[in-house]
């Protein structure tokens, strides 16, 4: 079994930032992927970021671009998504996710766990 928790989540206003961060424990694989999906209320779950096992390779959805980062912390158990000029339209609960592949994919039927999800609220 592997647990994630997220963490980072909160109520910001249109144009703000906030960080979230996913810790990976129990039986993770030596070299795994992770991603963030996110579900807005009445939308299915989308793809937002995924990042490889070493951190050298990262995938973004179209649509947070030049918006979101992704990057893995120095323990590498660890991943971050740095999110930027926030919209309301990126209002939802984000989730956190495990892959025992080796790249970055947003395939999210390539992953076996996922957190309980941060709710992300963007005022305007």
């Amino acid at each position: 079994q592997v647990q994630l928790v997220e963490s980072g989540g909160g109520l910001v206003q249109a144009g703000g930032s906030l960080r979230l961060s996913c810790a990976a424990s129990g039986r993770t694989f030596s070299r795994y992927s992770m991603g963030w999906f996110r579900q807005a209320p009445g939308k299915e779950r989308e793809f937002v970021a995924a990042i490889n096992w070493s951190g050298a390779s990262t995938y973004l959805a179209d649509s947070v671009k030049g918006q979101f980062t992704i990057s893995r912390g120095s323990a590498k158990n660890t991943v971050h998504l740095q999110m930027n000029s926030l919209k309301p339209a990126d209002t939802a609960v984000y989730y956190c996710a495990y892959s025992p592949i080796t790249i970055a994919t947003m395939n999210p039927t390539l992953y076996d766990y996922w957190g309980q999800g941060t709710q992300v609220t963007v005022s305007s």
